[in-house]
């Protein structure tokens, strides 16, 4: 009996990082020593049933001590040893699990633009219930990757995740433009729905670790200049006088750098003096003008030498002239440009 009981059965050190590991030998040799870690759990499983479990500690495998391995006894070799499947489960938290992916095509509330919304991080899992864990996800016929059932769980909680905050934008609980400052309330929304789906397999997500949700940079960009304009249009007045703000500032830039496009500074240039002489004509009572007149007919804008208006032909009413030699005078004339004669 003591040649036995020098025989151990432990999780090997370079094992430790599995969510669940398997004994190889079918056949437990009686009065042996099973060494279970305080974050560990020792299932013994037969014909694809959960006989016992075995907490913390250093255990002998003997009926006696252990009743419920008296099912497990293999009378072929004299009772010698006990035909079951043993496994090792970690009880403890696994930090640092990875996930992340698309959530989903989003209508932003405040913009009405449609933008594609991503989450990635980490989280923190652990086991639940040991038994049934091994009878639900992992299996008794081969052990699974521990890689493989950690994805699994990663896309469960990608999966709500993508529920709960589509639901949370669209009801305007969460902005898309700053949705990190609600990532408390986020994390609360998705643990509970995860670990619901998680409870039959006896995991569960402990806590999120460090995880945000972000925008395509394209539609970050569209979106912070959207932004952008929504506000200088709304200080402007209107979306013309800001549209020739903006076309001005790009042609000044444009310069400090050194840009010679000519085409382009005209263009906002021109832009710039139309909206200075619109402001300046609503200003003005009808009839009059900066550099001449406003035809009371059609309003065409004349210049201050025209004495009948360009576009219709009709005599410009109100418009000033030299009482020597009839010639158009400007509002601002004090002589007239043609003969001399002062202006009355």
């Amino acid at each position: 009996m003591a040649w036995f009981e020098r025989e151990f059965i432990a999780v090997p050190e370079d094992q430790k990082n599995q969510l669940v590991y398997k004994w190889p030998d079918l056949n437990i040799r009686r009065y042996s020593r099973a060494i279970v870690n305080a974050d560990e759990a020792a299932v013994f499983v037969r014909s694809g049933r959960v006989v016992g479990t075995l907490g913390p500690g250093r255990h002998r495998i003997d009926a006696e001590e252990l009743p419920v391995l008296g099912a497990l006894v293999d009378t072929l070799t004299g009772n010698n040893y006990y035909r079951a499947e043993l496994y090792f489960v970690s009880t403890r938290e696994f930090p640092r699990v990875k996930f992340g992916g698309r959530l989903s095509d989003i209508t932003d509330p405040v913009s009405a633009q449609v933008v594609t919304m991503r989450a990635f991080g980490e989280f923190a899992l652990s086991v639940r219930d040991p038994a049934g864990l091994i009878t639900a996800l992992v299996g008794t016929a081969r052990p699974a990757d521990p890689a493989a059932t950690l994805a699994w769980c990663a896309d469960q909680l990608l999966k709500v995740m993508k529920v709960a905050v589509t639901q949370g934008v669209s009801r305007g609980d969460w902005p898309v433009l700053g949705v990190s400052a609600h990532l408390p309330q986020i994390e609360e929304a998705v643990l509970r729905p995860t670990n619901l789906v998680l409870y039959e397999y006896g995991l569960r997500v402990a806590r999120l670790g460090n995880f945000d949700i972000t925008l395509g940079p394209e539609d970050a960009e569209r979106l912070k200049r959207l932004a952008k304009d929504t506000t200088y249009v709304r200080l402007a007045g209107d979306y013309q006088r800001y549209a020739v703000g903006e076309f001005a500032l790009g042609a000044g830039q444009g310069l400090a750098r050194g840009v010679g496009d000519s085409g382009f500074l005209g263009a906002a240039l021109g832009m710039n003096a139309l909206q200075q002489q619109t402001v300046l004509s609503a200003a003005r009572p009808l009839g009059t003008a900066a550099t001449g007149a406003f035809c009371h007919t059609c309003g065409a804008a004349n210049s201050a030498a025209t004495r009948y208006c360009t576009h219709c032909g009709l005599e410009l009413a109100g418009a000033r002239l030299c009482r020597q030699c009839s010639a158009a005078l400007s509002e601002e004339a004090n002589f007239c440009g043609n003969c001399g004669t002062a202006a009355t």
